[in-house]
């Protein structure tokens, strides 16, 4: 995926997306000294921790703009637009732990029956996305591990995440999809 020095850059340019925009209420351009593997097309959240816990996580989860558009673009709606929390205030910016997860490619997982599911699943390496019909769910790779998930749990809270029943999984007319990310803080 991307270098462990691009990684800690897109973590800065995350810091700096929002310190601009708690100052100017503008978005930053895109540095001049963008390193060019930050151009290519990849899907990423943006994850802000205050106090070890969660107060904003957006994201692409799949490749729409550049790397480094998208980190941004994601890192600025995490601290303003995330509408399970208030918008970030001047106050609190000290207080955030910042981590961006950049991700692959999500593929679906084909399967002849959902027990299969559990055998094409790993923990702390997949993340994973549950879709039926027009609802949509989505956990990172880290998910799973920070909160002791089995497969099968991980299964059921991507489904809730989604807004349809737990095991929605096992029904046919869902599709599952995994993919892997990359965690820089």
């Amino acid at each position: 995926m991307i270098s462990e020095e691009n990684g800690q850059y897109l973590v800065e340019v995350a810091k700096n997306a929002i310190s601009t925009y708690l100052e100017t209420g503008r978005r930053p351009f895109i540095p001049e000294d963008c390193p060019e593997e930050l151009k290519e097309e990849l899907g990423v959240f943006v994850t802000l921790n205050k106090k070890h816990r969660l107060r904003g996580c957006i994201g692409y989860p799949e490749p729409v703009k550049s790397l480094i558009e998208s980190t941004i673009d994601v890192a600025i709606a995490a601290a303003f637009d995330d509408p399970r929390f208030p918008e970030l205030k001047k106050e609190e910016y000290n207080d955030l732990e910042f981590e961006v997860t950049v991700l692959t490619q999500p593929e679906l997982i084909e399967i002849a029956h959902p027990d299969q599911y559990l055998k094409e699943i790993e923990i702390g390496r997949d993340g994973l996305i549950i879709q039926k019909g027009y609802a949509r769910g989505l956990l990172l790779p880290q998910v799973a591990p920070e909160n002791g998930f089995s497969v099968e749990e991980f299964l059921d809270h991507t489904c809730m995440k989604a807004g349809i029943s737990a095991d929605s999984w096992m029904d046919e007319s869902c599709d599952v999809y995994k993919f892997q990310g990359q965690i820089f803080k």
